[in-house]
Order: C-alpha cells, then sequence, then structure tokens
C-alpha cells in the first residue's frame, strides 16, 4: 500500500491530526463486516447501526480511544451446544470496526435492540470566540 500525501501547503498550519485521520482511515479493515449504517438523525446528531444478528450484550465492547469508536465483538462459545447445522449462514466470527470522530463528536449512548446495535453520537456546537493578540515591542 502506498503513502498517501498529505497536501502541504505553507498556510496549512497544524493539520497533522488531520494526516494521522486520514492515514489510519486507509488502513482500517474494509472487509465489509458487520454491514451499517450512518444516519443523520438531527442537525447535530447521528447514529451508527451496525447488523449483530446472534450478539448479546455480554459480547460486544465499545470503546472511544484518540477519537476512535471502535466496537469490538466476540460471541462466547457455550461449549455445551450439541445442535447439528446442516447449513450455517449467521456468521458467528469476532469483529472489530472502527470509526473516526471528529472533534467536538461525543457517543450519547449504545443500545442493542432486535440484532441491530444502535450507538448515538451528538456533536456539540463550537463556541465562537474571537481572541486578540497584543503585540509587543522586541
Amino acid at each position: 500500500m502506498t503513502k498517501l500525501n498529505f497536501p502541504s501547503h505553507p498556510l496549512l498550519l497544524g493539520f497533522d491530526r488531520l494526516e494521522r485521520l486520514v492515514e489510519r482511515t486507509a488502513r482500517a479493515g474494509t472487509d465489509g463486516y458487520p454491514p451499517f449504517n450512518i444516519e443523520v438523525t438531527a442537525p447535530n446528531a447521528f447514529r451508527i447501526t451496525l447488523a449483530l444478528a446472534g450478539f448479546r450484550e455480554e459480547d460486544l465492547t465499545i470503546t472511544v480511544e484518540k477519537r476512535q469508536l471502535l466496537v469490538h465483538g466476540q460471541q462466547q462459545d457455550n461449549g455445551n451446544d450439541s445442535r447439528v447445522f446442516l447449513h450455517r449462514g449467521i456468521a458467528a466470527r469476532q469483529f472489530q470496526r472502527a470509526f473516526a470522530l471528529a472533534d467536538g463528536v461525543d457517543v450519547a449512548k449504545a443500545q442493542l435492540e432486535d440484532g441491530l446495535l444502535h450507538i448515538d453520537l451528538v456533536r456539540k456546537e463550537p463556541e465562537d470566540t474571537v481572541q486578540t493578540v497584543p503585540i509587543t515591542r522586541g
């Protein structure tokens, strides 16, 4: 995989975090499992919905680390399952799905309902501030 070169313009100061975000997103897994939707639920609110048939709350972990939302799932093996499958089409594998969060976007809640994991996000409106910088004599 080739390294993505972020535009280096002399007026783009302090955008190194954005460059790292682009690189991290490019490295993220793209296997398509589990499938998910992202929807806008209000002007400053979003919902990520992951299809997780067969997963229980205790099989899932949701963390936020360095502005990255990580959803990890691993089904627990009961060991006493005596069922015999003729066809097993419902995935029972572990997964990790990552979503990059912008500054000011926080996780409000997560809810597992009918095989769908809903993660609600809210974006706080930044305060408009004007800073006056004093000029001192050299």
